[in-house]
């Protein structure tokens, strides 16, 4: 018997004399879970009831098998998932039942655990542009703050800007800034587009706009 087992021997021995576990354990320097699980074991099988276990597992982690191994490398590259969907995929698709800790063991294996980065695609659009300065005014309000509100102008051909700020996002207001946008606009302006705002679909803003293009188509 080891020295180990024989320690374990006394603990027992000297609970079973004196019959008290707190004087045993003090004394042995053990704590009472430790003490009743050696003396449990004892009583159960003897002094060979004292032995350590082994802590291996009863059934040794499965092995993957080369096709499986296949399986989770082709879905690996061709849909870049990573180990646990990968697991429910093989799960799903193949009623193969195979942990996440498993299915990285063998990306690392086959030196998948990492793909390389996707190039970003590359778009070669054309901006948007009308042939002729002032042929579309794009318009619109931004909030900037409490009681500060951006109102501007841009032309869809030369990109020239008008910008203003008000406390409010009124039809008033708007039309301040349609004079001003008339005024500083070094072009004459044939259309303006917004969005569905309030602020530019009140009456006397669409009065006013409409004003503005029968003087144009009189001209």
């Amino acid at each position: 018997m080891v020295h180990i087992e024989k320690a374990r021997l006394r603990w027992v021995e000297l609970y079973e004399r004196v019959r008290d576990a707190g004087m045993a354990c003090r004394r042995c320097g053990v704590s009472r879970p430790r003490l009743r699980k050696w003396r449990r074991r004892y009583v159960a099988r003897g002094a060979a009831g004292l032995t350590s276990r082994s802590r291996r597992p009863r059934q040794s982690s499965c092995k993957v098998r080369v096709r499986e191994e296949e399986l989770i490398c082709s879905l690996r590259r061709e849909r870049r998932l990573g180990s646990k969907r990968l697991r429910n995929e093989l799960l799903r698709l193949h009623g193969l039942r195979l942990s996440a800790a498993t299915i990285h063991k063998v990306l690392v294996g086959h030196q998948l655990n990492r793909l390389p980065e996707r190039r970003p695609r590359r778009h070669h659009s054309c901006r948007y542009s009308r042939p002729i300065p002032g042929d579309r005014v794009q318009m619109d309000v931004c909030k900037i703050g409490p009681g500060c509100y951006q109102y501007t102008a841009i032309d869809d051909c030369s990109r020239y800007a008008v910008v203003s700020l008000y406390d409010r996002r009124t039809a008033k207001n708007t039309l301040r800034f349609l004079d001003k946008v008339v005024e500083q606009m070094p072009f004459a302006i044939q259309r303006i587009q917004t969005d569905r705002g309030r602020e530019f679909f009140a009456i006397e803003v669409q009065e006013r706009l409409r004003a503005w293009g029968h003087q144009v188509s009189a001209n």
